[in-house]
């Protein structure tokens, strides 16, 4: 028995594009799963890593970040800044951001200090909290930044004590008037909690890295791509055996 294929063109251009377009969104999704891959080890690296100090120098965000951070220095207690929309544990509250001097120079680092709760009868009442005299040493991790949330419209221009959406240390920079390293210090708990310590939550969120979930979207489109050869060629067989 001879079994006959049966060509046509419209189901072969359309199982092209199908195969083109699977194909090229799995290699996206591999891309970007590698790119978590990496950014993976670069945290385990970071961590592993010996606390990078801060002298005041100029850095390169891409070069710091996800690196533990020691830097001395004092608190500028008067530029405050407070994300909103930042909820722990169910409860809703801010990430307070305070610009940090660095000892010995005139650069300052963004740091977050923690979060805090806020009061759910008065939206706009501020915390209290208590921000440590004199010079300090932080320590920490590098982040590019402090985690964004969505929000519409532009951001309007930082002022000391703002609510705000979103910040970054370069925005900061520019409304304040600081010079500023381009990345942010999430601020780490020390051993035995004492003081303004005692009052800021610093159990910052892992990132997100999803790795698994892109490398199943991959199989996906790749498996789709393969489903749609094997359409084709099957329903070509039958075409010819129908004939």
């Amino acid at each position: 028995m001879v079994m006959a294929f049966r060509f046509k063109l419209i189901p072969f251009v359309a199982t092209v594009l199908v195969v083109a377009l699977g194909i090229q969104l799995g290699n996206w999704q591999e891309r970007r799963a590698n790119d978590k891959i990496a950014l993976q080890q670069k945290l385990a690296q970071g961590v592993e890593a010996v606390p990078l100090v801060l002298d005041g120098a100029p850095l390169a965000a891409d070069a710091v970040a996800w690196r533990r951070i020691t830097v001395s220095g004092e608190f500028v207690r008067d530029w405050p800044v407070y994300l909103d929309n930042r909820p722990y544990q169910g409860r809703a509250g801010f990430y307070l951001l305070m610009p940090f001097k660095i000892a010995g120079s005139n650069m300052h680092v963004l740091v977050a200090r923690g979060w805090l709760p806020r009061d759910p009868a008065v939206r706009d009442k501020l915390p209290t909290y208590a921000t440590p005299d004199g010079v300090v040493t932080v320590q920490g991790v590098a982040r590019l930044n402090a985690g964004h949330v969505m929000e519409l419209g532009t951001t309007p221009p930082l002022t000391p004590n703002a609510i705000v959406q979103n910040a970054d240390p370069l925005q900061v920079a520019k409304d304040s008037g600081l010079t500023m390293q381009p990345f942010v210090v999430e601020q780490g708990m020390p051993a035995q909690p004492a003081g303004d310590d005692a009052q800021l939550v610093r159990d910052w969120p892992a990132p997100s890295l999803g790795v698994e979930k892109h490398q199943g979207y991959a199989f996906q489109w790749y498996a789709l791509s393969a489903m749609a050869v094997i359409f084709f060629v099957v329903n070509g067989f039958r075409r010819g055996k129908s004939k």
